[in-house]
């Protein structure tokens, strides 16, 4: 706004003085008017001229008409006013747009993250995986296996491939009850032969991914029968009569169908180790922990900063253990660390609803000592049981937390006495690669 002033005051000096001539000689102005104006000089508020100059030069700017000559000062400057107001509209309204268009959170340096991303390990293949990556790539590993294996493909096809369950059961049910048929009347040709217009294979088998390839798994081909009285064909699984040892395979395979399961991609847990450090309860986490969307994330982050102490005191504790619900489920995933009696520090990627004994068999697992009794203390001094059949995220571990290890102290009492001690706590695998927290 002082820059803008200086314009105009920059403007009402250049009319005010004619060309060649100074500010205070004026030879169209009668001598009243020159003492008047030198008078003004001791004054702060503009002569009337001075005003209208203005005026003239606040409409150039503004490539408006001439305003009146009457224009006053507190009309050049409530003008002033509303062209800021207006610019600062314009800015807001373009702010806005920005936000709309993209929602996007600031990517965040990599080398700064306190691990890089959320990964899964394919077990038909043992390939690491993104998120994105992981249902084309199972999807592959499955057709790739009837090579070796058409039952085994077929089946983890059915299980893995169709999204509801129920639809899946239905299908394997009516299946079942195919074999079943077949195996109590192995002779009668009827219950080898299965049309594909029949209305209960269209509706509950044909429609899963994988029934008909787990039908010609168990033998079942395919050829077109003239379909009698309409003078046309229809196509039909037919079975060829089966021995007595091939029903019993058929009976095997159809018990592989009724367990099958989804293949799932497992978490990697990455575990990693590192040396003390006063940044153990620092955490910077990537967007894939997160059960919301860029757009919720930030706005999450902006509203979180507004919280204040006197709306958690006015709430009930009802409402308290509803919020918490609440906050629990806007996490997928927690990095837990976990301080060593040495100082080093474990770290591992858990669901957010995993269970208490899956944390405690991962420290398990990289113990030297694994089979002494430990306990773990969670933030605030809350101990940690191994046979608790609890979530980390109902025991507010979510979405990282540091947590303190502690051998028992019974049990160490009696290796102390009997003259044994561990050298170290970390398995050889993990020490090798000991990192530092950056």
């Amino acid at each position: 706004m002082k820059k803008f002033f200086d314009d105009i005051k920059r403007d009402i000096k250049f009319k005010s003085a004619g060309p060649g001539k100074k500010l205070t000689e004026d030879t169209s102005t009668k001598p009243e008017a020159v003492q008047s104006s030198s008078r003004a000089k001791n004054r702060h508020a503009p002569s009337e001229g001075a005003q209208r100059a203005g005026a003239a030069a606040l409409a150039r700017i503004e490539q408006h008409p001439r305003p009146k000559v009457h224009t006053s000062q507190d009309a050049i400057r409530n003008q002033v006013k509303r062209e800021l107001e207006a610019e600062a509209a314009a800015l807001a309204e373009n702010d806005k747009a920005a936000t709309a268009e993209g929602s996007e959170l600031p990517v965040k340096n990599p080398t700064c993250l306190s691990v890089s991303g959320v990964y899964f390990t394919c077990p038909l293949t043992g390939a690491t995986l993104t998120k994105s990556e992981r249902e084309v790539h199972i999807k592959e590993a499955i057709l790739m296996r009837f090579e070796e294996d058409a039952v085994e493909a077929s089946v983890m096809m059915m299980h893995t491939f169709n999204k509801d369950k129920e639809k899946v059961k239905a299908a394997v049910d009516i299946i079942s009850k195919y074999v079943d048929n077949i195996c109590k009347n192995p002779t009668e040709e009827k219950y080898r032969k299965i049309k594909l217009s029949n209305k209960v294979f269209q509706e509950k088998v044909r429609s899963v991914e994988g029934s008909r390839e787990f039908l010609q798994a168990l033998g079942f081909t395919s050829i077109m029968l003239p379909v009698e009285g309409q003078g046309k064909e229809e196509e039909v699984l037919v079975l060829l009569e089966q021995s007595p040892d091939s029903l019993e395979l058929m009976k095997e395979r159809r018990d592989r169908l009724q367990r099958g399961e989804p293949v799932r991609a497992q978490l990697d847990r990455q575990p990693q180790a590192f040396r003390p450090s006063s940044n153990a309860q620092r955490f910077e986490l990537p967007p894939e922990f997160y059960n919301l969307t860029a757009e919720e994330l930030k706005k999450e982050q902006q509203q979180r900063s507004d919280l204040v102490e006197k709306n958690a005191m006015l709430r009930t504790k009802a409402m308290r253990e509803k919020e918490e619900q609440r906050e629990r489920r806007k996490y997928n995933y927690t990095l837990i660390r976990i301080r060593l009696p040495d100082g080093n520090l474990l770290q591992g990627t858990f669901y957010a609803w995993d269970r208490m004994p899956v944390l405690f068999g991962f420290v398990r697992e990289f113990l030297v000592d694994g089979w002494q009794p430990f306990e773990l203390i969670a933030p605030g001094g809350q101990k940690l049981q191994e046979s608790e059949e609890v979530a980390l995220a109902e025991c507010n571990l979510v979405p990282a937390a540091l947590l303190t290890f502690a051998w028992d102290a019974a049990v160490q009492a009696d290796i102390a006495a009997a003259g044994g001690k561990s050298p170290t706590l970390l398995k050889a695998e993990l020490l090798e690669n000991l990192q530092t927290l950056s």
